[in-house]
């Protein structure tokens, strides 16, 4: 896609760049919404070095921030033609920049919303290795951790306790025992939310299933509500056409042979003492157009395991991405890592606090407010950047037909007078 639209539009290097920016621009959105959609690591997240450079994505998401960075990046492509030509369209592109980063600094210049004072969160990282998470012998060491980063004493305390994706490595909706335990150790009015493997019957009477689920666990270890995660990671969570995959030898990258099932899409949670929530559970996070769909929540949550990426960069970028979540909505965002990066995110993108990789720890906050009104993108989401592409796209493919046309034109008129 991307060749065959800078081979169509040809003209000079300005406008290659141009086009370069645009279909990258466009195959990233293909690439978050074609086969489940896999839109990791985008362009646009580059500018994570800056709080100030993430705020455009409040007007344009992430697909505008990808379209400007890739601009920005191919544009010295253009001084091979020497400085004079590459002037103007240079120095359009500088402006471009600046405006972007004076609307960052100009959107971060206000004093940020109350935070709710009468919420308190902790956070809880356990950081327990991913070769130890499922050895069934382990299951009350782990949760005796938990428990214990849970009740630490601290200056406030805790309202609710939110623990990672898949905390509990049992299936707590079915383990009494163990859900008395959690509810033992909880105040008359105290929260917690964990994530848990889940099994029961398939809603379409396709019988036994299993999913990754998130619970809330209230005092006496009553479940106050569950959500089920929607959109599954393709060679971890499930094997795409199994019987065709597996008869060649091909399984998941996770542990376990079972393949998880998807909930039925996303949802905002109320639970008592909480504004309404939307979980997001570990990669459900990419995706903008997955976020607040439908009901807007006051906050987000992203419960995750990262283990399985090791010491790489897969979890600094994966904490990127939920940080543009944030921007993108105008809503906090709060982070539970098994291992890192567990984080609160305030409603800019920026992190308040948050525990690195290979920490075992606990991150008391309050929870930050939501903006008063919702950001253009969470608004209209890619509706604005539509026009925007189409308008590019048309301007360069009418320049190479006027150019065309004008060649065409010349070239009679020279004919005619010899």
């Amino acid at each position: 896609l991307v060749t065959l639209i800078v081979h169509l539009v040809g003209g000079g290097r300005w406008r290659r760049i141009a086009a370069l920016a645009l279909a990258w621009t466009l195959a990233e959105w293909f690439r978050a919404h074609l086969l489940t959609g896999f839109p990791w690591n985008l362009a646009g997240y580059a500018w994570a070095f800056s709080d100030a450079m993430l705020q455009p994505a409040a007007l344009f998401g992430v697909y505008g921030l990808s379209l400007l960075t890739v601009a920005a990046a191919a544009a010295p492509a253009a001084l091979a033609d020497g400085w004079r030509a590459a002037l103007p369209a240079g120095l359009g592109l500088v402006l471009l920049l600046a405006a972007a980063g004076g609307y960052g600094m100009l959107r971060l210049s206000g004093a940020p919303p109350a935070d709710l004072a009468d919420i308190r969160l902790r956070i809880v990282q356990p950081n327990i290795a991913q070769r130890d998470k499922w050895r069934p012998e382990l299951r009350d060491g782990h949760l005796a951790r938990l428990l214990e980063l849970s009740t630490a004493t601290s200056a406030a305390a805790p309202t609710h306790v939110i623990w990672p994706e898949t905390a509990t490595p049992f299936l707590l909706a079915a383990d009494v025992r163990r859900r008395h335990l959690i509810g033992e150790m909880l105040l008359p009015d105290r929260v917690v939310i964990t994530g848990s493997p889940r099994r029961g019957n398939a809603a379409d009477g396709g019988g036994p299933a299993i999913w990754n689920s998130l619970h809330a666990v209230g005092p006496g270890g009553i479940l106050l509500a569950t959500y089920d995660k929607h959109h599954l990671v393709p060679f971890g969570e499930y094997l795409p056409l199994r019987p065709v995959l597996a008869a060649i030898g091909l399984s998941k990258l996770t542990a376990g042979s079972r393949d998880f099932s998807a909930g039925p899409g996303p949802a905002v949670i109320e639970i008592p003492g909480l504004p309404a929530f939307q979980p997001l559970i570990c990669y459900e996070v990419i995706f903008p157009h997955q976020v607040a769909p439908g009901r807007r929540p006051a906050w987000l949550l992203n419960v995750t395991n990262d283990a399985w990426f090791g010491d790489g960069s897969g979890p600094h970028q994966h904490f990127v991405m939920a940080r543009v979540r944030a921007v993108e909505q105008g809503l906090p965002l709060i982070r539970a890592a098994n291992t890192g990066i567990s984080g609160v995110i305030d409603a800019h993108g920026r992190p308040r606090a948050r525990l690195g990789l290979g920490k075992a720890g606990v991150i008391d906050s309050a929870l930050p407010a939501a903006l008063p009104s919702p950001p253009l993108y969470a608004r209209f989401g890619d509706r604005l950047l539509v026009p925007v592409l189409a308008m590019i796209l048309l301007y360069l493919f009418w320049r190479r037909f006027w150019r065309t046309r004008n060649d065409t034109t010349e070239s009679g008129e020279t004919t005619f007078h010899s």
